[in-house]
């Protein structure tokens, strides 16, 4: 380990020359193209920020990240770092092999030379690592559900950067911000980790945290991938840019870390340790449940309030960062100045806004004090996130084939055209089978394929502010959850379930479709010989049994109202 945060910290690439010629050579090699969470994993490994790491962890060094937070050989290390592949691409695969990794474009980034390869028990990465196998935790879900089966590990060699066009002064690997530290002679760093907009009281507690710690400020922002649902990184780079003004340079900076977080809550807190250590940093502010993913399916949160706090103190001396308490700063009015909740002073009035209260806020499109936000970061907020009526979304019908999803979604369709303002678009199932999936068959793997292209195209509309109506049977729980965090990233999802029972749609049965998938003449029918897993947690839920086809959209529009998405 390296002795002094100044010290140069070890890192994987190859010189130039070696790189170049290995870039030639890898023409022959089996080649993995990387999801975009192992591009951020596989960047800092190679850059040193996932140091003593010297590639994907091993099995034996898998289990026992899982098992007891530390690598085969005693080192502390929580998270497991796996290169998951598909199970196709692992029968190719023999250790002793060397695979190129490449990005989305092709481009070849590193060489794994693969030492193990296993199939991982999820079930209890999940258990250990979060806490518990719910997939309402965003990395469970996508443990199961978009994760490869098969983990390679091995040493990496590393041959260039992923290449980011985007705030590229702003991006600092490990060694960089060292060497700033040295050059500007900043002994004490307290580093700051966020994925949200910085507010005034961020301002507050990362003032406050800096004179505790009797150092200066590295804003560390997350700009790699982050949970489901937050505010993406270009807009919170700009508000970060738009708050900077308001440090004093000579003690402040910011760089962006490109890590895709796991929301692991304690373990993530100490990884983020390791992660700033390796940055240059000597101490470190944990917040009040730190990387929590939210509420699990019970409803509770996932991790306790002081879970990381009180783990990563255990662990304090190891990590070699010293940890600074997160204060929850409110604005107390007669003083019009921020305090830590704990120190507010006797009679005073408190003033607060969750995070919840300020989303409300800018959908609805009401007024965000200036003594909660800076007025630059709420204009940039608004930029993005208009009011809700202003803003895309999708209405999502599922159910059962005859149930009357196509009838209601094109009465809906036209009732929303009436109203005008925003273009909409159907995507019937029958119509996408023509035009965007005419080659695929009716298989699981198939109509998993059809319902992520709907999904797609809906998010492209739903990000350009239009209004999609999606109509596929969709019958599997996981791919319409893939869909919902798909368009939820740029607008509502509204799922609609026709609940009309198999008994209706077969009385129904205008296409004589269930006719033949009882005599067996279609394979895999949904509700006959393949299941039909109904949402629990709809939006609206309408039974079409003995209702008029415009009684049903009528439905749909009074939820589309309530939930602020047209107005009356």
């Amino acid at each position: 380990m390296p002795l002094s945060p100044h010290a140069p910290i070890p890192e994987l690439y190859v010189s130039y020359e070696s790189a170049q010629k290995l870039k030639v050579d890898a023409g022959t090699l089996p080649s993995w193209d990387l999801t975009p969470r192992q591009v951020c994993d596989l960047e800092l490994l190679m850059n040193g920020g996932f140091y003593p790491l010297k590639g994907f962890l091993t099995e034996a060094d898998t289990n026992s990240v899982i098992e007891t937070m530390r690598t085969a050989d005693g080192m502390l290390w929580p998270i497991p770092i796996n290169l998951d592949v598909s199970e196709k691409f692992a029968e190719t695969i023999e250790p002793g092999q060397d695979i190129a990794l490449r990005d989305a474009e092709g481009v070849i980034l590193a060489i794994l030379s693969v030492t193990d390869k296993w199939l991982p028990n999820k079930a209890r990465e999940a258990e250990m690592v979060f806490g518990a196998d719910d997939l309402a935790h965003p990395a469970v879900n996508y443990l199961h559900n978009h994760a490869g089966a098969v983990y390679l590990g091995g040493p990496v060699t590393g041959i260039q950067p992923p290449v980011h066009y985007d705030f590229k002064a702003r991006r600092d690997t490990p060694n960089e911000l060292r060497a700033y530290f040295r050059k500007v002679g900043w002994h004490r760093v307290v580093a700051f980790q966020t994925r949200n907009p910085l507010h005034r009281a961020h301002q507050e507690l990362t003032f406050r945290a800096a004179r505790e710690a009797q150092a200066n400020l590295l804003i560390h922002p997350v700009v790699g991938m982050t949970k489901p649902g937050d505010v993406d990184h270009f807009t919170r780079v700009r508000c970060y840019e738009a708050v900077l003004d308001q440090y004093p340079s000579s003690t402040t900076t910011m760089s962006l870390l490109n890590l895709a977080m796991r929301m692991a809550g304690p373990r993530e807190a100490v990884w983020h340790g390791l992660i700033r250590r390796n940055h240059g940093c000597t101490h470190f502010i944990v917040g009040r449940d730190h990387a929590g993913p939210g509420k699990n399916s019970a409803g509770q949160d996932f991790y306790g309030p002081y879970d990381a706090q009180t783990l990563f103190k255990e662990h304090e001396a190891e990590i070699g960062v010293t940890m600074v308490d997160f204060k929850h700063m409110v604005y107390v009015q007669e003083k019009a100045q921020y305090y830590p909740a704990n120190e507010v002073p006797e009679g005073g009035t408190v003033l607060d806004i969750s995070g919840t209260e300020l989303r409300r806020r800018l959908r609805e499109g009401l007024d965000i004090p200036e003594w909660f936000s800076f007025p630059a970061v709420v204009a940039e907020l608004r930029r993005t996130s208009p009011a809700r009526a202003k803003q895309g979304f999708t209405v999502f019908f599922t159910g059962l084939s005859g149930s009357g999803k196509s009838t209601i979604a094109n009465a809906l369709m036209v009732k929303l055209m009436e109203m005008g303002g925003r273009p909409v678009t159907l995507l019937d199932g029958d119509v996408v089978r023509k035009h965007l999936s005419s080659e695929l068959g009716f298989s699981k793997e198939h109509r998993d394929i059809n319902i992520k292209r709907i999904g797609y195209v809906a998010s492209e509309i739903t990000k350009n502010g239009g209004i999609a109506i999606c109509a596929p049977i969709a019958p599997y729980t996981a791919t319409r959850r893939a869909v919902r965090e798909m368009i939820e990233a740029y607008g509502a999802f509204v799922e609609v379930h026709v609940a009309t029972s198999i008994e209706e749609c077969e009385r129904r049965d205008r296409k004589g479709l269930y006719k033949l998938a009882r005599e067996g003449k279609i394979k895999e029918f949904t509700g006959i010989s393949d299941p039909y897993e109904a949402p629990t947690k709809a939006e609206l839920v309408v039974e079409t049994q003995n209702a008029a086809v415009d009684s049903c959209a009528h439905q749909v529009i009074l939820t589309l109202e309530s939930l602020g998405l047209i107005t009356a």
